[in-house]
Formats: structure tokens, sequence, C-alpha cells
């Protein structure tokens, strides 16, 4: 957003109140914005290690019911939001 008036003139308006409320109106959401995807992606960060340490266990074990569960538990937890492995 620019304003047109004279930044460096004394004793003036720099802008209107209505000016300043509507950008920070726009800076605050865009901070909700930043801070909503920033979240979503540290989850999706944080859920793909916990699999992979479910994965890492499962390779520490022999074939059997243990090693089927802990796959099957990887597998869920980067199944739950499937729209953030693309």
């Amino acid at each position: 957003m620019q304003f047109d008036k004279n930044i460096f003139s004394q004793g003036q308006t720099l802008f209107t109140q209505d000016e300043f409320n509507k950008a920070l109106t726009e800076a605050k959401a865009e901070i909700m914005s930043v801070a909503i995807q920033t979240t979503k992606q540290a989850m999706f960060l944080e859920r793909r290690a916990c699999a992979q340490m479910l994965l890492d266990m499962a390779d520490m074990e022999d074939e059997g019911v243990a090693c089927a569960a802990l796959r099957d538990a990887a597998s869920n937890i980067m199944n739950r939001m499937p729209s953030q492995n693309q």
C-alpha cells in the first residue's frame, strides 16, 4: 500500500486513521496466514518424523505382528491428512 503524502513534512498527518486501520487489518491477516501455514508445516514435519521412527522400529523387529503393527501405525500417521502428503 502506498501513501501519497510526503513523509518528510513536519506536523502533517502522514495517513488517515482509516488508512492506518486498513493497513493494520491487512498486516494482521497476513501474519495470521503465515502463522497458520507455518504451524501446519511444522505438524506435518513432526508427523513424518514420528512415522519414520515407527518404520525404523519396525525394521529392527523380526517380521511378525509387532512389525506389521508398527508399519500400520506409521501408515496411519502419514495418511491422517493426505492433502499434506502431496
